[in-house]
């Protein structure tokens, strides 16, 4: 199909996760096609091709292929919504930003499956290891992410009373913290968050239990 929206992704990829919430949101219809990143599809020369970086998601759109979360989100607010993740003010779409790239640029690089995975392999018990590695760094990022929640433009939402680009990053980040049994009971600004936002259908539907192959 021309022009067919196609997402690359792995249903357990944080970025890849967002992008799902935001093509919900968006109202995007699109196919999924699944890179198993647990059998190395993303280092495959077929997927390389996509994206040299050897990551998920890659989004065909528009009759173009992107990627990098941030960028992909951002470029369906320009194109489809101009509202829909970012406010409309330069000083509010700042903190959304900040808010976003606390928990895309500073918590995930550190606990993705790379690191991780070499983390591991350094170990002599590679579980365990990769257990305290998630809760200390995942822990230590949301205890900083609680404390600028703490503020008047954080509302129903991470920044007033609907969906930012924030939540998009916040939300696979609590799923991840959850997987990895992160004590979340300091952060109530961040669970009572990620409750609102479970109760919306683009977040619904966008979880990894939906999207799992």
């Amino acid at each position: 199909m021309a022009n067919e929206t196609i997402l690359y992704d792995y249903w357990r990829s944080s970025a890849s996760y967002r992008v799902r919430i935001a093509l919900n949101l968006v109202g995007e219809d699109y196919r999924s096609v699944a890179v198993d990143l647990l059998a190395k599809a993303h280092r495959s020369p077929e997927h390389l091709v996509r994206n040299p970086q050897g990551l998920v998601p890659v989004l065909d759109i528009d009759g173009e292929r992107l990627t990098q979360s941030l960028a992909i989100i951002e470029y369906l607010a320009e194109t489809r919504d101009l509202t829909a993740f970012l406010p409309a003010h330069p000083l509010d779409r700042q903190r959304v930003r900040a808010l976003s790239y606390a928990v895309a640029m500073d918590i995930h690089p550190v606990c993705n499956l790379g690191v991780v995975s070499h983390v591991m392999a350094s170990a002599d018990d590679g579980e365990a290891a990769r257990l305290a590695w998630m809760q200390k760094f995942i822990g230590d990022g949301l205890a900083a992410l609680e404390r600028m929640l703490d503020h008047p433009a954080t509302g129903a939402f991470c920044h007033g009373d609907r969906p930012t680009m924030a939540d998009l990053c916040l939300v696979p980040q609590v799923y991840n913290a959850r997987r990895w049994d992160v004590d979340l009971s300091a952060f109530p600004r961040i669970v009572a968050i990620d409750l609102r936002c479970a109760g919306v259908d683009a977040f619904q539907r966008a979880h990894p239990d939906y999207a799992k192959p």
